[in-house]
């Protein structure tokens, strides 16, 4: 089997020598551009984990490796004049170089070719001579281009500028370190990753040259505060020393230095496929991940470790290609939404500048999602004490126990039920019954401390199906106050809401689980929309765009189901703005084409949602809040953008909105989204800390740890969970359980209090043994 790999990369190389150890036989090329010597970058990080794959795969590697690691456990934060430290973290760091060159004399005791300073042929040519072509060929792959039309590349460019330069010593932590420029906020990211050589008390061997080690320095920065700073016009000489001044303090005063280092603005890398005919791409050519979580050789070399293994354990060629991809993508796709989180935290970070200090501590160190409350308070119990401390939180209670005041509405915790549609209108006129009452009286029962129903019609036009609820019918009202009123009964502190909505153009069809946005296959009602444009073209019927008249008496629709409401007795109102029903449709600029007034710039598509809410509030009690859920994307090019959404959250805020409920999508059918745990939390976190107001955070949120997680990081208000609450009515109170905690904010109902703690599972009294004997 003849191999090429084109780049000399840690991947490409540990691909080699790997395929190369598992069949000697193997021809196997690396073509590298440059000279051995050279390198980019300065020190690599690599996770306990992928070590233990090195381990497993290459003891002779890993054991010329675990020689050059520099190990710690602190990570230093450091804001407006104070350091907080948090332990337990567990970092693996070498000098890139040094990687490298333990990589070339592996290749070359194995029998690699190693090519320097030569181009590599164009992929098309290698494959034609060759068995397997691995492209490592970095972010810039040239093979990705050239074949750009099979592997489908997308690349993304962030706000952020940054520079790898290097320090000449060893710090004793990962140092994170905010500038506060007269330009705007700079960040630092620093970690040791060569020792310090012997100095007469550090033992070393005999006659070491004395050195004092050596970090990598990264400095970031938002686009506009690096032009503003003059860092565009900006030698590499320049530049360091810039960053030296800014970050003396972390430096003690010493120099930064270089190597080809230039400002860059990083991109995400993603492909719809890895691999065309038998070539692959491997490292950063198939997909990047931010340098803020320490992934990008981690992700290089667990790709060599999956593919080598893959064309062991496989028939054929193709084959061996096609698991590799099939057990790397979601490990990849799962590194790059933590990525994204992180990069973003970063690009927003002026927003978190006046957060307490260890609030704004925590929130850093769980940006990424991937460290969350509980995981850190294993790693240092203390240190996430003290973050609970200062937000004035009881040592017994978990932070989603904590009250929260919405307007003239107290809640006991932090948990909401999401509104979900449960198209369960047994009668076909919108009427609730025993169903949502069982529903509903349930999901209270079980110690949430806001029970939403599902989105409530304002209108029989207005209904998504024929098993939609509604509040526009005499018989509504009473049916609702009994689920209310059994609510306030039975789990007396626990807040029930109404979504009020209409369906708009995505109206008059089937229930879910009959064909999900398919129209009826009779009965059908017309349907009204901003524009005339149908939901899905050739399936979903044209919607009739609504004249200044109708939209007067859309308006007094909402009106009249809010007056209803409220003397059904519910205590809170949320003006359903998502989701691309009717209001929703109004502010895409995807589904809003009109020309009139309610039409163009955002200010103008805001007009009639802004209207029927300034309508609802002024007959919905003064007293008791009201909310709004909006799509803060269309995950759709020319669709909302996460700007849009802030500008959107602070019309409705002016308006008197309590809070915003963020979801996002279901716009638009072609929609794109990044899906994942807690993916649309970000949205809800960059509204809050932007604007200062309450935010219901939504979107895959699944563990109470998450919700511990992001209420104390300062993200979220209050978290919606929906198919938690389907799993488990109890999920809030079976999460009291888990932590041990029985205070106020998730008190058991009196006759279920017998079934607060887990059942057993089988016998745990067996008598202990005594006495060993030898």
């Amino acid at each position: 089997m003849r191999v090429a790999v084109v780049g000399g990369g840690p991947g490409g190389l540990y691909a080699a020598v790997l395929l190369k150890r598992l069949d000697p036989a193997r021809r196997i090329t690396v073509w590298e551009r440059n000279a051995p010597e050279d390198t980019f970058g300065f020190g690599v990080v690599l996770s306990d984990e992928t070590l233990g794959g090195i381990e497993h795969a290459d003891p002779e590697v890993y054991r010329a490796l675990q020689a050059e690691f520099v190990r710690w456990d602190d990570i230093d934060i450091v804001h407006r004049g104070r350091t907080l430290t948090s332990g337990g973290h567990g970092f693996a760091a070498l000098s890139r170089r040094r990687l490298l060159a333990v990589l070339h004399r592996r290749c070359r005791d194995l029998g690699v070719e190693l090519r320097f300073r030569s181009e590599a042929p164009p992929a098309a040519e290698l494959a034609r001579t060759h068995d397997l072509v691995i492209a490592a060929d970095g972010v810039h792959s040239a093979t990705r281009t050239a074949h750009a039309d099979v592997f489908g590349p997308r690349l993304t460019t962030h706000r952020c500028r940054y520079i790898w330069l290097a320090a000449d010593f060893a710090l004793d932590a990962f140092r994170f370190e905010i500038a506060e420029t007269e330009h705007g906020v700079a960040q630092l990211h620093a970690y040791p990753y060569s020792r310090p050589t012997p100095d007469g008390t550090a033992p070393g061997p005999a006659g070491a040259e004395r050195s004092p080690g050596a970090s990598t320095v990264i400095v970031e920065m938002r686009e506009e505060v690096w032009r503003a700073a003059g860092l565009d016009r900006c030698d590499e000489r320049e530049s360091a020393q810039w960053c030296a001044k800014v970050f003396a303090d972390a430096l003690g005063g010493r120099s930064l230095r270089a190597n080809n280092s230039s400002w860059i603005a990083f991109r995400t890398v993603v492909n719809d496929r890895w691999s065309h005919g038998n070539t692959v791409l491997l490292g950063d050519a198939a997909h990047t991940a931010h340098f803020s979580i320490g992934s990008g050789t981690k992700l290089a070399v667990e790709d060599a470790l999956a593919l080598a293994a893959c064309l062991q354990e496989q028939p054929d060629t193709a084959s061996a290609l096609a698991a590799y991809e099939e057990e790397r993508r979601p490990v990849v796709a799962s590194t790059q939404r933590a990525a994204r989180a992180s990069l973003a935290w970063f690009e927003e970070l002026a927003t978190y500048l006046d957060q307490p200090p260890h609030q704004f501590a925590f929130n850093l160190l769980t940006r990424s999602r991937r460290v969350t409350h509980d995981n850190l308070r294993l790693r240092d119990p203390g240190f996430v004490a003290a973050v609970e401390r200062e937000a004035g939180i009881e040592a017994t209670t978990p932070p989603m126990f904590t009250p929260f005041r919405l307007g003239g509405l107290t809640l006991r915790n932090r948990v909401v039920v999401s509104p979900m549609d449960m198209y369960s209108a047994a009668d076909g006129e919108g009427t609730p019954g025993d169903f949502h009452l069982v529903h509903l009286g349930a999901r209270a029962l079980g110690g949430a401390g806001l029970v939403m129903t599902e989105m409530v019609c304002v209108s029989p036009e207005g209904r998504i199906t024929p098993g939609c609820t509604g509040l526009y019918a005499p018989g509504h009202e009473t049916a609702w106050r009994r689920v209310t009123d059994f609510v306030h009964t039975s789990a007396p502190g626990t807040a029930i809401g109404v979504q009020l909505g209409h369906s708009g153009r995505k109206g008059s069809t089937r229930l879910m689980w009959e064909g999900i946005d398919q129209p009826l296959p009779e009965g059908n009602w017309p349907v009204v929309a901003a524009s005339p444009l149908p939901y899905r073209p050739g399936v979903n019927q044209s919607p009739h765009a609504l004249t200044e008249p109708e939209l007067a008496t859309v308006r007094e629709q909402f009106v009249a189901s809010a007056e209803s409401a409220a003397r059904a007795g519910f205590d809170l109102l949320e003006l359903h703005c998502a989701h691309g029903y009717l209001l929703s449709g109004f502010l895409s600029p995807l589904t809003n084409r009109r020309t009139d007034a309610y039409g163009g710039d955002l200010t103008a598509r805001l007009r009639f949602p802004l209207e029927v809410f300034d309508a609802v509030r002024a007959v919905w009690p003064a007293e008791r809040p009201m909310t709004v859920r909006i799509s803060a994307t269309d995950w759709a090019d020319g669709g909302t953008t996460a700007d849009d959404a802030v500008a959107i959250a602070e019309a409705f805020t002016r308006h008197g909105a309590d809070a915003i409920d963020v979801s996002t999508g279901q716009v638009v059918p072609d929609e794109r989204p990044d899906f994942g745990r807690s993916y649309q939390t970000p949205f809800a976190d960059r509204i809050r800390n932007t604007l200062g107001v309450p935010v219901i955070a939504v979107g895959a949120l699944s563990s109470w740890d998450d919700v511990n997680s992001l209420v104390l990081a300062g993200r979220a208000d209050l978290c919606a969970l929906a198919r938690p609450h389907l799993y488990d009515p109890h999920w809030t109170l079976h999460a009291a359980a888990d932590q041990e905690y029985s205070g106020p904010g998730a008190p058991w109902p009196l006759p279920y209090r017998a079934g607060s703690r887990t059942p057993p599972t089988g016998r745990t009294d067996a008598p202990k043994p005594r006495l060993t004997l030898r």
